[in-house]
């Protein structure tokens, strides 16, 4: 129930946020920051959708290991994905670190009926929260963009949502 009420008022909290950003002409958000195995992860909000805390997920046989299996989100069976297993690091979780993850669903315009788990929101940033960056390397996937490093020199990887949902590699959820 606290877990909750505390996604309830993150929500509130980010809308507030881009609301006044619209009204005052400052620097608009460009990404939902989550974390994810230690990673930090970058999201664009307009490939982003709605939040949820984690729901019982009913696992499906014979798939990846990174696809956890599918719940019923406001009436809709959605694909449930691991972010950290889909990029190569696959985390043992417990009961305790799942109720405290969250689910991420892909942007309704995207026609993927899919959500990720992510181990923690951070806000909103925009790229005023970021000192340095740099391009994909030429080994990175399709859908990796531009990494950033926030003053304390931590990197933080942006992902296209768009591009990820249409990669061999997210399609193929059999194993």
């Amino acid at each position: 129930m606290a877990n909750r009420e505390a996604l309830r008022e993150l929500q509130t909290r980010l809308a507030a946020r881009l609301q006044a950003a619209r009204f005052e002409g400052s620097s608009v958000s460009s990404w939902l920051a989550v974390e994810s195995a230690g990673r930090r992860f970058l999201l664009p909000l307009g490939q982003s959708g709605e939040i949820f805390s984690w729901t019982g997920v009913q696992p499906v046989p014979y798939t990846q290991d990174w696809f956890l299996g599918v719940a019923n989100l406001r009436g809709s069976l959605i694909g449930v994905v691991d972010l950290a297993g889909l990029l190569g690091q696959p985390v043992a979780r417990t009961e305790q670190a799942l109720g405290e993850a969250s689910l991420l669903a892909f942007n309704a315009a995207l026609e993927v009926n899919a959500a990720l788990l992510v181990d923690r929101l951070a806000g909103l940033r925009g790229t005023d929260a970021f000192v340095d960056s740099a391009p994909p390397g030429a080994d990175a996937p399709p859908y990796f963009g531009t990494t950033y490093l926030d003053a304390d020199g931590t990197p933080w990887q942006e992902l296209n949502l768009q591009a990820l949902s249409r990669h061999p590699a997210f399609l193929s959820i059999s194993a």
